[in-house]
């Protein structure tokens, strides 16, 4: 039985893990958002997070529901991409605990121009490749679907650590054992982005003719 406390520390961390992807450029104003399940409640940010907060969440604007989608506690609107949210808490859970979905600005461009994101680290070889899904409309149940197969295929990663998903155009959805897993995800990844999309500088700057 999961407790109150238990419930309000996952809110908390919510919104401090919310402000520090705005903070750091993880995510931006157009969106993002993260879930959580606890047992039999899922915790999910509100609409708007971005656009009309900024990422500066309160605890009660962390949105709980039950199993079957009722909204249980919480101030503020659904966030749109509820549907993603719901399909990989429900289908992956306890392996999948937390989905932290971001708009990070490295990460962006693989997204933008269709191209699956290589490991450039030690530290995302865990991953190697993040797929591209084929890509759907925005706040779908098909965009969940696909979502949820492309992650379907990473079960093995998942299990070591977290597995991830770009969407075209759109953005990057991990899913991880918990929140804060999922926050270390993001971060690696968006720094092996930015070394691919750095690495044709720097090959150029140390040529002969560079």
């Amino acid at each position: 039985m999961i407790s109150y406390t238990r419930i309000q520390e996952t809110r908390e961390l919510m919104t401090e893990i919310g402000r520090l992807m705005f903070e750091r450029q993880l995510t931006d104003a157009a969106g993002g958002n993260l879930g959580v399940r606890l047992d039999d409640f899922i915790l999910m940010t509100p609409r708007y997070a971005g656009s009309r907060w900024r990422w500066r969440l309160h605890p009660r604007q962390i949105l709980v529901f039950d199993l079957e989608g009722n909204l249980l506690d919480g101030e503020g609107e659904v966030s749109r991409e509820a549907r993603v949210h719901f399909t990989l808490l429900r289908k992956f859970y306890p392996e999948g605990a937390a989905v932290v979905h971001a708009h990070p600005r490295n990460i962006l461009v693989f997204c933008a121009h269709r191209v699956p994101l290589p490991s450039m680290l030690e530290a995302t070889d865990v991953f190697g490749t993040v797929p591209l899904i084929p890509g759907a409309p925005s706040h779908t149940q098909a965009l969940a679907d696909q979502i949820a197969q492309a992650l379907e295929a990473q079960r093995e990663i998942l299990r070591r650590y977290a597995a991830a998903v770009l969407a075209p155009r759109h953005g990057i959805f991990i899913l991880a054992e918990d929140l804060d897993t999922g926050y270390e995800a993001l971060e690696r990844l968006e720094s092996s982005a930015y070394c691919a999309l750095m690495g044709p500088v720097v090959h150029q700057r140390l040529s002969p003719d560079g």
